[in-house]
Formats: C-alpha cells, sequence, structure tokens
C-alpha cells in the first residue's frame, strides 16, 4: 500500500472518531431542543430518540450503495461538510418555524410532533448513518470483515469523547448553537485533511469557504438571540439560559415573570390562584405547624405566603439553581426572609436523607409527564415523606385541572393518585379547585379550610369562603368521589402507572390518528422483520435489549439517588466506553470465535436483564445507604452491559459477512432499528404499563429467543 494510502486511511480513522463526537454532542443538543420546542414531556423524548435511531438506522442500510461509487472518498468529504451544518440549521428552523407550522401557544401533538421530528432530522440521521457504512468501505483493504468492527470500535470512542465533552464542559458554558459550533467547526476542519491528503483542493477549498463563513457568523451574528427573538414574538423575555437540567426561559408582563422550562410553565408568580391554594389547603390543616418542607415552587411566591402562619422555618428544596439564581436577580424579596431555608438539590434526594421532622410537606411540583416527576407521585415516595412527617403531620400535592367535569382520563388519575395514597396514609382529603389537591396524614383533616383560615386571622386575596363556596359545592364533591375506586392500582417507583396515565390524559387532548407516515413505518417494519436473517436478528434483540436496560437503569437512578441529570452524562459515556471496551477486545480476538461465541453472548444479555430488576429492588430496599452506592454500582453495571453488548458487533460481522459494504449496512441497520424500539417503546409505555421486571424479561426472552435462533440456523 503506498504512503498515501495509508494517510488516507489514518485520516480516515480519524475522521470516523470525530464523527462519532460530533454524532454524541449533535444527538444531545438536539434533543434538549426537540424537547424544549415541543413543550418537555417524555413521550415527546421518546419519538425524538426514536426518530433519530430509525433515520440514523435507515442511514445505514442505504450505505449499501456505497460499494458501487466510484470515488467514496470524495463523497465522504462532502458529507462531512453537510452533517457540519444542518444541525445548526436544524435548530434554527425548528425555533422560527414553530409557531408558522404550528398554532401559536398551543402544544404540539402526538402526530404533528411525530412528523415535525422526522422532517428536520432526517436529512442529518440519513447521511451520519450513511457514512457509518461508507468508513466501512473506505477502510476495506481486504475482502473480510475487520473493517466493520474497527469502524464500530471507533465511533464509540467517538461517543464517548463527545459524551464527556458535552456533559461536563459545552452543557455548562454554552447554548445550544455555540455547542453545535464546536462539532461543525471538527467535522469541516476533517472534511478539510482528508481532502488535502487526498489532493482533492476543489473539496479542500469548499470546506475551507464553509468553515469561514461559519466562523463569520458567529462573530456577526448571534443566533440564538435571533432566533428566540422569533419564537416569542410579542413576549417580553427577560432571560434565557441553559443549565444540565435544560432550558430555563423567564418573561415578563406587567411585572409578573413567567418561569418556563424545557418548553413547559413551571410557575408564574403573582399567580394569586396557584399560590395560595398550595399553600392554605395545606397550612389550614395544621395552622401551628413549626417546621414546613416546600418541594419546588418557592420562588412564585409560595415560600412567602406560607410565612403568614408563623412558622419558624420553611425549608425550601429547589432542584436547579438557575431557577434560584434568577429569581434572587428579578424578585429579591421573594426568598429573602431569614426563616426561608433554601436547599439546593433533588426533592426526593432530600427528603430521603434528611434527619428534620416536619409539621407539613408541600410537594409544588407539575403533573406527572414524565417519569422524573413522577417518581413524587409514588408509595415509596409518600412512605419517605410520611417519615420526616411528625405525628399527625400533613402532605400536600395536586394533579391535573378540574373544570366542573371529570373526563375518563382525569378521573383514572385521580383514582391512582388516591389509593397510592391511601396504601400509606390513614385519611386522604380530595378538594376539586382550580386544581384537585390532595392531603394526606394518619391524623385529622378538614374540608372547612375557610373557617380554620378565619380563626387564624390569615389574610388571603382569593382562597376565603365565597371563593371555597363556589369550588366545594356537593356536586363537584360528588364527582370526584365517583372517580375514586379501591380496584385502581398503587403507582409505583418500578411500576410508574400514574406516569402513563398522564400520557393518555395528555393524548386525548389532542385528535390523534393514526396517519399515512405511521402506517408506513409500521409495515416496513413487519416486512423488515420478516426477512431478516439470524445474525442481524441477534444484533436487533440486542440492540433493543440495551436501549430498555439502559432506560432501566437510568429510571433506577432516579429512584435511588434522586435527580439523573448530573449523571446522566457519566451513565451514557460508561455505557459508550464499555462498547468501545467490548469491541476492541473482540476484534483482537475476531479469529478465535464463532457461532457459539455469539450465543454466549446473547444468553449473557439475557442473564444481565434477569439480574437488573433484582439489583434495583434490593438496593431501594436499602434505604439511604443505597443512594451512595447506585452512584458507583449503575455506572458500572451500565458498563457491564455495553461491554456484552459492543463484544457482539464485530463478532457478527465476521459471522454474517457477504461483502464489506452490505454486512456492515445490515447490522448497523439492525442495531439502530432495535435500539430505537427499544427507546421509544420502554421509555413511554412498556415501563409505565407493565412495570420494570416485566420489560427485563421481555428483553431476556428476545436475546434467549435470538441466541436459539442463531445456534440452530448459523454455521461456525
Amino acid at each position: 500500500m503506498k504512503l498515501r494510502d495509508y494517510q488516507r486511511d489514518a485520516v480516515v480513522f480519524l475522521s470516523v472518531c470525530c464523527l462519532g463526537v460530533s454524532a454524541l454532542i449533535t444527538q444531545l443538543t438536539l434533543m434538549r431542543e426537540f424537547v424544549t420546542v415541543f413543550s418537555g414531556n417524555e413521550l415527546v423524548f421518546g419519538i425524538v430518540l426514536g426518530n433519530w435511531l430509525l433515520l440514523t438506522g435507515l442511514g445505514t442500510a442505504l450505505g449499501r450503495s456505497a460499494a458501487r461509487l466510484k470515488s467514496p472518498v470524495m463523497v465522504l468529504i462532502l458529507a462531512q461538510i453537510a452533517v457540519a451544518v444542518l444541525p445548526i440549521v436544524d435548530v434554527f428552523l425548528l425555533r422560527t418555524l414553530r409557531n408558522v407550522v404550528f398554532l401559536r401557544g398551543a402544544e404540539v401533538g402526538v402526530t404533528g410532533t411525530v412528523v415535525g421530528c422526522f422532517v428536520l432530522l432526517a436529512p442529518y440521521c440519513l447521511i451520519a448513518g450513511y457514512l457509518l457504512a461508507l468508513a466501512c468501505r473506505i477502510l476495506a483493504s481486504k475482502r473480510d470483515a475487520s473493517s466493520i468492527g474497527q469502524v464500530y470500535f471507533l465511533d464509540n470512542i467517538g461517543d464517548v469523547l463527545g459524551g464527556l465533552l458535552f456533559s461536563f464542559v459545552l452543557v455548562y458554558l454554552f447554548d445550544h448553537f455555540h455547542i453545535l459550533y464546536f462539532p461543525a467547526l471538527l467535522n469541516l476542519l476533517m472534511a478539510a485533511i482528508v481532502a488535502a491528503i487526498s489532493r482533492m483542493r476543489l473539496l479542500m477549498a469548499t470546506a475551507a469557504v464553509v468553515a469561514a463563513a461559519l466562523i463569520g457568523l458567529v462573530t456577526a451574528c448571534d443566533l440564538d438571540d435571533l432566533s428566540r427573538t422569533v419564537e416569542y414574538a410579542g413576549r417580553r423575555v427577560v432571560f434565557h439560559g441553559h443549565s444540565p437540567y435544560g432550558s430555563l426561559l423567564v418573561t415578563e408582563s406587567y411585572g409578573q415573570y413567567n418561569f418556563i422550562e424545557n418548553g413547559v410553565t413551571l410557575f408564574s408568580t403573582h399567580d394569586i390562584e396557584q399560590v395560595e391554594e398550595t399553600v392554605h389547603y395545606a397550612m389550614a390543616q395544621r395552622p401551628n405547624a413549626r417546621r414546613v418542607l416546600l418541594i419546588s415552587g418557592g420562588v412564585s411566591g409560595t415560600a412567602r405566603e406560607i410565612l403568614k402562619y408563623g412558622v419558624a422555618a420553611v425549608d425550601y428544596v429547589e432542584l436547579d439553581p438557575l431557577v434560584l439564581h434568577v429569581a434572587r436577580q428579578y424578585m429579591p424579596e421573594t426568598l429573602s426572609d431569614p426563616r426561608i431555608h433554601v436547599i439546593n438539590t433533588d426533592g426526593r434526594l432530600f427528603v430521603k436523607q434528611t434527619q428534620q421532622r416536619y409539621d407539613v410537606v408541600i410537594v409544588d411540583v407539575p403533573d406527572p409527564s414524565t417519569s422524573q416527576i413522577n417518581r413524587f407521585y409514588t408509595r415509596e415516595f409518600f412512605g419517605e415523606v410520611k417519615r420526616v412527617l411528625t405525628p399527625g403531620g400533613v402532605l400536600a400535592f395536586s394533579l391535573g385541572h378540574y373544570e366542573n367535569y371529570l373526563g375518563d382520563r382525569l378521573a383514572a388519575m385521580v383514582a391512582v393518585a388516591d389509593r397510592t395514597a391511601r396504601s400509606v396514609f390513614g385519611n386522604v382529603l380530595i378538594l376539586p379547585c382550580g386544581r384537585i389537591f390532595f392531603l394526606a396524614s394518619d391524623g385529622k383533616l378538614t374540608a372547612d379550610v375557610a373557617e380554620r383560615i378565619e380563626q387564624e386571622g390569615i389574610e388571603t386575596r382569593l382562597v376565603g369562603r365565597h371563593y371555597l363556596d363556589a369550588m366545594l359545592t356537593p356536586d363537584r364533591l360528588a364527582d370526584i368521589h365517583r372517580a375514586l375506586s379501591d380496584d385502581a392500582p398503587i403507582n409505583k417507583d418500578f411500576s410508574p402507572i400514574l406516569y402513563y396515565y398522564h400520557l393518555r390524559y395528555w393524548i386525548s387532548q389532542f385528535r390523534f390518528r393514526f396517519g399515512l407516515l405511521e402506517g408506513v413505518l409500521l409495515v416496513g417494519l413487519l416486512i423488515y422483520l420478516l426477512r431478516i436473517r439470524p445474525v442481524p436478528l441477534a444484533i436487533f434483540t440486542t440492540g433493543f435489549a440495551a436501549s430498555a436496560l439502559e432506560v432501566v437503569m437510568l429510571v433506577g437512578f432516579q429512584v435511588l439517588c434522586g435527580c439523573v441529570y448530573h449523571q446522566v452524562g457519566l451513565i451514557v459515556t460508561m455505557f459508550m466506553l464499555g462498547l468501545g471496551i467490548g469491541s476492541f477486545a473482540m476484534n483482537r480476538m475476531l479469529t478465535r470465535f464463532g457461532r457459539g461465541a455469539l450465543v454466549v453472548l446473547e444468553l449473557a444479555v439475557a442473564a444481565f436483564a434477569v439480574c437488573l430488576p433484582i439489583v434495583l429492588t434490593t438496593g431501594g430496599c436499602l434505604g439511604v445507604a443505597s443512594a451512595a452506592a447506585a452512584q458507583v454500582l449503575i455506572p458500572v453495571l451500565s458498563l457491564l452491559l455495553a461491554v456484552l453488548v459492543g463484544m457482539e458487533f464485530p463478532l457478527a460481522g465476521k459471522l454474517d459477512f457477504r461483502d464489506v459494504t452490505g454486512t456492515a449496512s445490515r447490522l448497523y441497520t439492525a442495531d439502530y432499528i432495535g435500539a430505537a424500539l427499544g427507546a421509544l417503546l420502554v421509555s413511554t409505555l412498556l415501563i409505565p404499563v407493565f412495570g420494570v421486571t416485566t420489560v427485563c424479561m421481555l428483553a431476556a426472552g428476545l436475546n434467549i429467543s435470538s441466541g436459539v435462533v442463531v445456534l440452530v440456523t448459523t454455521r461456525n
């Protein structure tokens, strides 16, 4: 091989690694952006991730055509220039066209979200997937499967570096546009180097011109400000910023500040109804309370409202430090009273670890639209709150909005929340006001809140006798009680049924129809599964299991350690590192293993799936001690699973080898489609409905089945 060929291959190897770096940074950034623009619930997250993996898989399927290319290096350079620019275009179009394509101010339904994600992600993901097969074609110096495993390994190494950069550096320093400038310039640099080595001067000049134009754009124009101005036209944006917890935006109107995080309105200041209802229904039960715990929402005015009862201390727990920073900047008086103790941590973790006791605990979080928020509505959490309550203490939380009629979907949510609370507390009182408020205690509870407020001489602007007489009418109370059922399921940490019911409630607000796009995708999937070969089937089931079990581990981490945001980068990075370790090890031993080894790996993934729920539930029973252990255990488990998954891919390339591009295309397609189904189905349907254990058993069963198929149909 000529020296120039060696140089070219070395640079292509480096390009694949850089593509991995940029792909993971781009994926994490675009997912945050889509979730923010499309209102931030977990179904949207699943749709975006599912589309990403599916489209990348389709791109690898198109990669079969790379075998017929006369100049694959030229296509590589052009594709790398394209993937440098497309993510920046996607974010700008997403923000500026959202209110043009969809109704301004209204939430986007399921169909609109699916179509929007599919259309915007398609160009980037198809090209990125195609590049994986193309790189295998370029690096195939001889007719064997070695380049497939090498590309897989290098891509994983790039993913590890990208995950570390995003999670521990970029997300803390830059907005989404400036984060995307980094992988863009990296791709353009590598495209220029490959063009120079290959003596393609025109393409080298093209990459240089695009890079110069991008640098000029960065210095001359702030795309983040420009796109925000278009997106929030007509509203005065006083602050927008990013933290590891997402995107926070604050608008102001006539002195009222509206806090919007990840597209969801957290609260508004001067919202008298929200503030007074959140505080007084709970405090009226124990007007002589000395110490109160408030989880979230304190900067809206609830923390200060609690002080009207003469309490000695309010411990206010808020997760995102950016929320506290903005509140102190624009509303310094809200938290200025020395009796308000601000604690910057996850509310669930604080309850689990604190030794303090409280007369009243008020949980002021949004509805359980994500598994993260659902943690504050489970039987396990209610049990943890009961531990920190004084004898007869009160827990208060709210769920859903009530407008004189309780629809079936909302009624199911109320029934689950009531049954879950009753499984822990002796008494539960439900007040159907602006929101449906739940009060739970082992002591007495009263619905005559107005009398208590009057007895204590508490001044209120809305929540008084006239308001409560209008809200707590016999017909409204009867409507609520008709929804209650002793047969309702109990919401649990590892079986978050309330989260699923909320997704159904959210979807019911839109005219969801099974459309042409969904039908085409379903038919295409069925045809694909009927035609898939045994070895790609093993990769498909392993891809499904990897996504499914990774979601299970993230849910487990949230339950055991509290908020997952800070550590999600570490967990994902450990997974990518495990893929790299596994693929590297198998590449070194590839000549020694055959069909039996693939079967063993399939069974090993199945065994991991069977053991995982046992480990997680055991950790949950250990209580406070499990939090520290889980911060080490979950990343290690993620690494172990990934090593098994990473070892399969090079071995599958050897067993299923026909030609480089065809084999690479088949295996990458199977991997991405399996992962797409795992990410979408498990996070939005299977875990909420069937629970963690059933999902793990399903993953185990699929891998055992594919292992058996490989064993009986594949030659060594």
